[in-house]
């Protein structure tokens, strides 16, 4: 692991394990690769990936320790991902949501997580946290009726996390609803051109009856806010970690495309003349830059999300590096895309592939650079300026606020590509 030469002073790694069982996740990611070509054409990934994922500790990686889970790092998941998606950022991306939403019903009351538990620590969990459907409440909880887009990973989900909105009588919080995948229906929506093999689709329930011990608030999520049997993994604001988790497939697909582009400019570069030579010399070396600059980046704001405490501004330079992370990637992956597409030349079509992965993940809401830089901007002028804001700041900040509860719970969790992918290149 490359240590954080940037870490406030006083940060230290909170305890857990260093890594997730290495031999496990080799296999899990060899498994990916046997079947990437079949998961991007089902749109779903194969029965095997899935199983050797779970075995290796994706689903269980944030459950509570009390049952059977492994509290676990960032860094630990980060690395784990980035090895899969370099097989199959497909499967990388449902292993870190597994993860991650295992995290997010920690939040259950403890009946709640008894449900989802109880039986295995390796319940594969789907969340949607964008708020839709309607929550009616009733005397023992709420019926909950709605659909809900890009549910990744939702064939092989036991449970899902179903986020609606209160009645306004009732206060107009925003509630996370956990239900049983048998009660929900899956309609097969899910055509984006990259990440594929996540198999997104929208699911459906219709008045089904969620007791209260299966919900808790948003804001508890957002906030990271500490309970009864909730470890340090657990009490992370969702944007201090979320964001650098889907950054890790795409980190996977780059140093993959990097692999395949190098093989084929070995092949490309037999007696082509030294002004071409030159040219594949120096994209070589700035999509390695990017690739390799992404990593040191990714690593640093992982160690800080595990660290013993956290500030504002670590919550505002995680965003920021996340939206960083992502656009690095992009650039690299476009830069060699276009520098080797050539018809039928194996490496270049693994390219092709990648170049639309990143740029898939890239169109996520929560990597947006334009609100991770207010963000961050914000967190830096409140500490280095008692003046009044500037009226260009004002304006930003007052935007940032209007949307900020919207932005969190669409993009908390889910792959959320908005039409065509902005170019970002």
């Amino acid at each position: 692991m490359i240590q954080s030469q940037s870490s406030p002073a006083g940060h230290r790694r909170a305890a857990g394990p260093a890594l997730l069982p290495p031999a496990a996740v080799a296999s899990a990611a060899r498994s990916a690769a046997v079947h990437a070509d079949g998961a991007e054409r089902r749109r779903r990934l194969h029965d095997e990936t899935v199983l050797l994922l779970t075995r290796a500790g994706f689903a269980r990686h944030f459950v509570p320790r009390a049952w059977g889970g492994t509290e676990g790092t960032f860094s630990a998941l980060l690395d784990a991902a980035c090895a899969v998606g370099a097989d199959c950022a497909s499967a990388a991306w449902c292993g870190v949501l597994w993860a991650a939403h295992g995290r997010f019903a920690a939040y259950l009351p403890p009946d709640g997580q008894r449900d989802l538990w109880a039986a295995s620590p390796d319940t594969r969990i789907t969340a949607v946290m964008g708020a839709s459907g309607e929550a009616t409440p009733t005397p023992d909880g709420w019926l909950l009726s709605g659909s809900w887009a890009y549910a990744s990973g939702v064939a092989f989900a036991d449970w899902l996390l179903l986020t609606s909105t209160e009645p306004a009588e009732q206060g107009g919080r925003c509630r996370v609803f956990a239900v049983p995948r048998g009660q929900a229906d899956v309609l097969d929506t899910w055509r984006a051109d990259g990440m594929c093999g996540t198999g997104s689709h929208t699911v459906v329930v219709d008045s089904v009856t969620v007791p209260r011990h299966r919900s808790f608030l948003m804001t508890d999520l957002t906030a990271g806010t500490p309970g009864p049997g909730r470890a340090r993994c657990h009490t992370v604001p969702a944007q201090l970690g979320g964001g650098l988790l889907f950054c890790a497939p795409a980190l996977g697909a780059a140093r993959h495309a990097l692999e395949a582009w190098s093989r084929w400019a070995v092949r490309h570069m037999r007696g082509v003349s030294e002004a071409e030579a030159l040219r594949l010399h120096r994209v070589l070396a700035l999509s390695t830059d990017e690739i390799e600059a992404a990593q040191l980046l990714l690593r640093d704001a992982g160690q800080r999300a595990d660290a013993e405490a956290w500030t504002e501004r670590d919550v505002a330079r995680n965003r920021r590096i996340a939206a960083s992370v992502i656009g690095l990637l992009a650039r690299a992956v476009e830069r060699l895309h276009r520098t080797g597409v050539r018809p039928g030349a194996a490496g270049p079509d693994t390219v092709e592939r990648c170049r639309r992965d990143v740029r898939t993940v890239a169109g996520h809401r929560m990597l947006r650079r334009e609100q991770a830089a207010v963000d961050y901007a914000r967190s830096v002028f409140s500490e280095v300026s008692e003046a009044p804001e500037a009226p260009e700041v004002a304006a930003a900040t007052a935007a940032t606020e209007a949307t900020e509860a919207t932005e969190v719970s669409d993009s908390v969790a889910n792959l959320h590509p908005e039409g065509p992918h902005a170019d970002i290149i």
